[in-house]
């Protein structure tokens, strides 16, 4: 290779003007002989790597960097070139600037189609682990709803009724309920992943029939594929944006429900009050109407009495002195009479009192004889 070859005189350069250099420039030709040489190794890297592809793997030649020598026999492979470049320098083969100029294109694009494989499976990692953040925000997402319903359902009933047994079999049923689902979630899953697997089944045996027949994709199928591949990730993408905003929509509207939902629970709460006062206030209006009727049918009543003690009274006319004086001194005399009579009544009382008193003694003497002296039969 021309960097072995070159390095020989610059070794004599450097052996006979060494004496002679100040420390100055002496630096500066280390410092250029190392940049020099650092571009040589990378040229005589990429040289090597390509040899490699070339040659077999069980012929392949040690790499320099990869031979380890002493220093003795590294100053004797070192005269022996510095021999042999002496005595047959117009026998050096070295590449040509086309040569070079080929390899490295073909390293270059090597290097592209290494790019471009790491970047598909950089997006294919990426695509894996927004696939794993998705699916994991979409679990935290169903256990806080799980938490909340359990907590909504279960941790209100539980703090109201400590120790009843109402409480623990309701607690046992959300769990069972709870596994019931997770055993629908995991069947449907196994049939899905059943038929995923037939599906798959099919997939690789048109691809093996394909390729049986000859339909084997070729460069121009995969580039299209590529671009139909990035415009299905842009796809996703947007629809993955979309869901996102969809997302923040549904929460958005979930609050806006909630807080209706707890407005219409307080409105149902005023409106079942108004109901309970509307019927109070209809039994306090009937109460009302029917004192009312009563009060009408009594005020009818007292109007009619009173048209009649009005006529009453409008015809009403005074008697005279003479037969107001006679009609008195008669009650006068009635009122006596009435004494004198209740009086003789009383001497009767007295006297029919005493009439019966004597005959019970007498007819309780006769019993008291008869029973001494009994008659004779």
């Amino acid at each position: 290779m021309t960097d072995e070859d070159s390095e020989t005189p610059v070794s004599e350069l450097q052996g006979g003007e060494e004496n002679e250099l100040p420390v100055i420039q002496l630096c500066g030709l280390v410092e250029e002989l190392s940049y020099g040489n650092s571009a040589l190794k990378t040229e005589t890297e990429m040289f090597e790597k390509y040899y490699n592809k070339l040659e077999p793997g069980d012929q392949r030649h040690p790499r320099l960097s990869e031979i380890k020598i002493s220093g003795a026999e590294f100053a004797q492979l070192r005269g022996r070139r510095r021999s042999k470049s002496r005595i047959g320098m117009d026998r050096v083969i070295g590449l040509s600037c086309d040569q070079k100029c080929e390899l490295v294109q073909k390293e270059l694009e090597d290097m592209k189609d290494e790019i471009r494989h790491m970047r598909a499976n950089a997006e294919r990692d990426l695509q894996h682990h927004e696939a794993i953040v998705e699916e994991a925000e979409i679990r935290w997402a169903e256990v806080q709803k799980a938490v909340h319903e359990f907590k909504k359902d279960i941790l209100k009933t539980v703090s109201k009724k400590k120790g009843s047994i109402l409480a623990t079999q309701k607690v046992m049923k959300y769990i069972e309920d709870m596994n019931r689902r997770r055993d629908n979630m995991k069947d449907k899953l196994r049939l899905k992943n059943v038929s995923l697997k037939v599906q798959r089944k099919k997939m690789l045996l048109q691809l093996r029939q394909k390729e049986e027949v000859g339909e084997a994709l070729h460069e121009v199928d995969f580039q299209q594929l590529k671009i139909e591949n990035a415009q299905f990730l842009e796809t996703i993408e947007a629809k993955n944006q979309e869901l996102i905003q969809l997302k923040l929509a549904s929460g958005n509207t979930l609050q806006v429900l909630n807080t209706y939902k707890s407005k219409l629970h307080q409105a149902m709460e005023m409106s079942i009050n108004l109901d309970k006062e509307i019927l109070l206030r209809n039994e306090l209006l009937e109460k009302i109407e029917r004192e009312t009727l009563q009060v009408e049918e009594d005020r009818a009543k007292a109007e009619a009495v009173n048209q009649k003690l009005r006529k009453q009274l409008a015809e009403f006319r005074a008697p005279q002195v003479i037969m107001y004086v006679r009609e008195k001194v008669l009650n006068g005399d009635l009122e006596k009479t009435i004494k004198m009579w209740e009086r003789k009544v009383e001497i009767a009382e007295m006297s029919l009192k005493g009439y019966r008193k004597a005959w019970n003694k007498m007819k309780t003497t006769n019993e008291q004889l008869q029973a001494i002296c009994p008659p004779e039969k």
